[in-house]
């Protein structure tokens, strides 16, 4: 999700745990304890947002729930003042690698002793471990999205391509490369689009970034990674997308919707947008997991989505709880698969979504989700992004270890720079 360079506020400590809060009324109807609860906007829809929340209040008649719609533009700057005050919210929507920052506060609440009775075994990894922070469990696993392959199932047909057959790295180049025929792009891949080098970098066994002995190092040069690195410019060099932009300049849904461009690499949503702009396009769109390096094992994504968190300073820690404990639970999680297409936040219900071929191709990849370094210093890496510098240098002719170096040079001073 979104990250920001937030400012430098210090929050205020709390040292109450869950069984010392305050369960009593405070501002709800009819004696009933009420909560004030910060979602994002288009998170979840309007209807799915009503439904939870009177099925919660008649399930829970002794606590109300006050839901405030915030915009994404700015959050890092309100949540952390919020937590720094003595009226903050009781729960906060926040995306999974904003968690880092705001524990890093003090500012919120530890719920390391409530894992196991949310399933967090379960939990996706993508989710539950940016929702840690130095060994403690600060954000619960609310839902999940994540990269697939989006396709048209015309030009597919035409070139004589099986999307099925479609498993392991080779055998996704040897399609783009059969589809690359007739006026057909084969993939639309701008250069920029540093999240699907990501998972390639992870497929190979590196990262970002690593850490030893509390200093963070970046790891774009090492041969995991340059490996990463090689893929993608082989897949790239497919596409014919710009090197110098990212997925969103232009709008990547927007190209494939204008023209016949076979592919293109994004969460499932992206599939609407297109049609919405070529509604011939209606019916001629199909999804596939990212593919992997071997047939049994998609391809490593970036887990996006979002944690709930519980503010120390809250005075009604039990009542957020409960509601936490809720959404996040079996049963509405199964509810907000559907509603949203997303990804639920245990692997044991992936077959919520078995009949949405978006959130299920997604599914299948979200087994093998990553997040960014887990690290309040991750922030000021993405505010310069030097990984999209990189991207540009090599696909443009530079050396790639030489342009990695820089990178990684470039991400350890901003990672232990502060934020």
């Amino acid at each position: 999700m979104k990250l920001r360079l937030f400012a430098g506020v210090s929050a205020l400590v709390v040292t109450a745990g869950l069984s010392a809060c305050s369960s009593s009324s405070d501002g709800g109807s009819g004696g009933s304890t009420a909560i004030d609860v910060w979602l994002m906007r288009d998170s979840v829809s309007d209807q799915f947002q009503k439904d939870f929340v009177e099925g919660f209040e008649a399930a829970h008649p002794d606590i109300e729930v006050k839901v405030q719609i915030q915009e994404w533009d700015g959050i890092g700057e309100k949540v952390t003042a919020a937590l720094a005050s003595s009226d903050a919210p009781d729960v906060i929507e926040t995306g999974n690698t904003q968690v880092a920052q705001f524990a890093q506060s003090g500012g919120l609440l530890d719920l390391s002793d409530k894992v196991g009775e949310l399933g967090g075994k379960d939990w996706l990894k993508g989710l539950a471990e940016p929702g840690a922070y130095d060994g403690k469990q600060y954000g619960i696993p609310y839902y999940a999205a994540n990269r697939v392959v989006i396709y048209r199932t015309d030009l597919f047909e035409k070139a004589g391509v099986d999307p099925a057959a479609i498993k392991t790295r080779d055998q996704w180049i040897a399609a783009t490369k059969k589809l690359n025929t007739g006026g057909t792009q084969g993939i639309y891949l701008p250069g920029q689009n540093w999240y699907t080098l990501a998972g390639f970098v992870w497929d190979e066994g590196g990262d970002l970034a690593t850490e030893s002995g509390g200093k963070w190092k970046g790891s774009l040069d090492t041969p995991e990674a340059l490996r990463g690195m090689e893929f993608y410019q082989e897949l790239q060099a497919l596409g014919r997308g710009p090197k110098d932009s990212d997925e969103a300049n232009p709008p990547q849904a927007d190209v494939m919707a204008k023209g016949k461009v076979a592919q293109i690499v994004s969460s499932p949503g992206g599939a609407n947008t297109v049609v919405e702009n070529n509604p011939a396009l209606k019916d001629k769109l199909g999804f596939f997991p990212i593919p992997g390096k071997t047939a049994d094992t998609p391809g490593a994504v970036f887990t996006g989505g979002s944690d709930l968190v519980i503010p120390t300073a809250s005075a009604k820690q039990d009542a957020a709880y409960t509601f936490v404990k809720e959404l996040t639970g079996d049963t509405w999680q199964k509810k907000l698969a559907v509603a949203m297409s997303y990804v639920p936040n245990k692997t044991t219900l992936s077959d919520a979504v078995a009949a949405d071929p978006g959130a299920s191709a997604m599914a299948v990849g979200a087994a093998q989700g990553h997040a960014t370094p887990n690290t309040p210093g991750w922030a000021a890496v993405e505010a310069k992004n030097p990984i999209k510098d990189y991207l540009t240098a090599v696909l443009t002719g530079g050396d790639a270890r030489k342009e990695a170096a820089k990178a990684s040079e470039a991400i350890t001073t901003s990672m232990n720079s502060g934020t």
